[in-house]
């Protein structure tokens, strides 16, 4: 909801408000704002333009200076942190070295960083660090942007407000929070539908593709129209009934973060500052990108923050939800989020906006998951073995920078870690 523009030096502010211009649409604003009440030690450098980003036209060093910088290509509102930060504990044995194989070539973890591009990958293992590396010019101060993770994020909105009794539960239908979906293809779909990407409405993903539904959202939001986004949801046509089949779509998650609004009367942004962000103690402020100066939240990508403030989240939903001994997640959703479901009688790795990882019983990553997004971000929540896995990646293509399965090497980080 509109709020009021606050000094940018303020600690308490909870928005950030700019006017975008040609030159930040289009090429990155000369521009360097300042996050209020952060400093940002990349402000200075060079970056890409979005649409650089998703034609997989950047160089590997313009990639990292760009996701690093990702606030100052479009307006984004600041999720407060709160006066204190929690620490991490460190863990009282350091992971030691871990190698890993992928097609019968064995590497370190140096070497796996190296050739995926990470820049930074941080392990949890009972809430305390075992394992904290940096490249390509991160650091700890440094705020990464989410991409798909910010997904995750929005999912776990849906859930805060059902333990709230704002949403009052999956199977209302979404025109309940957001009327302006009345009439459109998603009229009768249920807010459960919609996390499970399983909507029926037509949406094509591929991110290269300038034709593409996920590219005419992105067009969208750099026209910066106050509404736009969601009526190019709204416009969508219906391609299968609704529940009875899979199709991966940021459009969804736009539409979750909508419910989110229309539930709580609170933009995205506030509410998790509010709920999580500020009772966790994270580090820092983090930010999401808006479709309009001082307009609502991207739910599917663009949000911003410290790796080991992503780490802080993944153990939140590590711990079922708990901050302490207080419950802020419904009995079970962390376990329903987390798993697979059905569509139409066809079973997906897919749950609420987060990515079961697809192993048998017994192995090590049984029953974990992951928020996932493009060009290499991953948080893995493994609740059997303890383990909470954060990274970043700076690669140039949007799907194909993994040289080396990620999977494979949390699982040997894991694996490791069991002997602890």
């Amino acid at each position: 909801m509109p709020t009021t523009r606050l000094p940018r030096t303020a600690p308490s502010t909870s928005h950030r408000w700019r006017r975008p211009c040609l030159a930040l649409l289009l090429a990155g604003c000369a521009s360097r704002p300042v996050v209020p009440g952060t400093t940002n030690p990349h402000a200075a450098e060079p970056i890409g333009t979005v649409r650089e980003m998703y034609d997989g036209r950047l160089t590997p060093e313009l990639a990292a200076t760009t996701f690093r910088n990702i606030d100052r290509l479009f307006p984004s509102r600041v999720i407060a942190r709160g006066p204190t930060v929690t620490p991490l504990p460190t863990g009282s044995t350091p992971l030691g070295a871990v190698t890993c194989t992928w097609h019968d070539t064995t590497y370190t973890l140096d070497e796996y960083m190296q050739r995926n591009r990470v820049s930074g990958l941080l392990v949890l293992k009972d809430g305390a660090i075992v394992l904290e590396r940096y490249a390509l010019g991160a650091t700890r101060n440094t705020r990464w942007m989410s991409m798909s993770i910010a997904k995750s994020i929005t999912s776990t909105l849906v859930g805060l407000a059902i333990h709230d009794g704002t949403i009052r539960s999956l199977d209302d239908t979404v025109t309940r929070y957001v009327p302006s979906l009345r009439g459109s293809a998603y009229d009768g779909v249920t807010v459960r539908q919609v996390l499970m990407m399983g909507s029926g409405v037509r949406w094509n993903e591929t991110y290269t593709d300038s034709s593409s539904d996920r590219r005419r959202l992105l067009e969208a939001q750099i026209a910066q129209t106050p509404g736009l986004a969601m009526a190019l949801m709204a416009a969508l046509p219906r391609a299968a009934p609704a529940g009875s089949r899979f199709n991966y779509s940021t459009g969804e998650t736009q539409v979750a973060s909508e419910v989110v609004r229309g539930a709580t009367g609170m933009s995205a942004s506030q509410y998790l500052s509010e709920k999580l962000w500020q009772p966790l103690g994270m580090d820092h402020s983090a930010t999401w990108w808006l479709d309009s100066p001082d307009g609502h939240e991207i739910g599917g990508s663009g949000f911003m923050a410290t790796l080991r403030d992503y780490a802080r989240f993944g153990e939140f939903i590590r711990r079922d939800g708990l901050i302490g001994n207080r419950r802020l997640l419904p009995d079970n959703w962390v376990a329903e989020a987390g798993s697979s479901k059905s569509y139409g009688g066809t079973r997906e790795e897919y749950g609420y906006m987060w990515w079961p990882v697809d192993a048998p019983e017994g192995s090590i990553l049984h029953g974990a998951f992951s928020a996932q997004g493009i060009f290499g971000q991953y948080l893995q929540i493994n609740r059997a073995a303890r383990v909470v896995i954060a990274q970043w990646s700076a690669q140039t293509h949007p799907t194909k920078g993994d040289v080396i399965d990620p999977t494979t090497c949390f699982a040997a980080i894991t694996t490791a870690l069991q002997k602890h």
